[in-house]
């Protein structure tokens, strides 16, 4: 979908259904992603989306386009604070057992590759909470939430150079967490 198109729906999404049904398939897959991630838990990834996307119906008329990437930093943004709002008034922990994690992707694994991604996921969240928590929202943001760096600065009031940097600074945290013989014992 072209600027333009998306330009155009989120007008029409205004004051039609179908086309708001529309920017809720595009958006919805990467919005859950990000906020299953943050949350942990699927049920809770799932009651979160969707108080998101009532907020979206809502504020959409509000909605001012500043140009590509604009509403995906909008939507993102209200996930945000949705998942900030989420842990002021649960005060839940990052701790979550391997049975709570959420399964991201709609393909339908046997039930041992399931338990192994489930592990992998499980040492991914590890690796990632290890960071700082500026780097934890940029990564989640940037490989779940599928936002480009100059998304994730709209949504979290950075320099677009800044959310670079702590991307680049993240994932070579990451990549000195990594041991690839822990990995490798669990690859299919």
């Amino acid at each position: 979908m072209t600027f333009t198109d998306e330009q155009q729906m989120i007008q029409e999404a205004q004051h039609s259904p179908t086309a708001f049904r529309e920017l809720y398939r595009r958006y919805s897959p990467r919005v859950y992603a990000y906020v299953a991630y943050r949350v942990g838990r699927a049920a809770d990834a799932e009651d979160l989306t969707a108080d998101i996307f009532l907020k979206v119906v809502e504020g959409l008329p509000r909605f001012e386009d500043r140009g590509e990437g604009a509403f995906a930093a909008w939507v993102f943004r209200i996930a945000h604070n949705a998942v900030s709002q989420h842990y002021r008034q649960q005060h839940v922990t990052q701790d979550v057992s391997l049975d709570e994690l959420p399964d991201i992707q709609s393909d339908a694994p046997t039930p041992e590759a399931a338990f192994q991604r489930q592990e992998q996921f499980q040492r991914l969240r590890q690796r990632i909470a290890n960071l700082a928590s500026r780097r934890q929202e940029i990564v989640t943001l940037r490989f779940f939430g599928e936002l480009r760096n100059s998304e994730i600065a709209v949504v979290l009031g950075l320099d677009e150079r800044t959310v670079a940097a702590h991307l680049c600074r993240a994932i070579e945290d990451l990549q000195r967490q990594y041991d690839p013989e822990m990995d490798r014992k669990y690859d299919p």
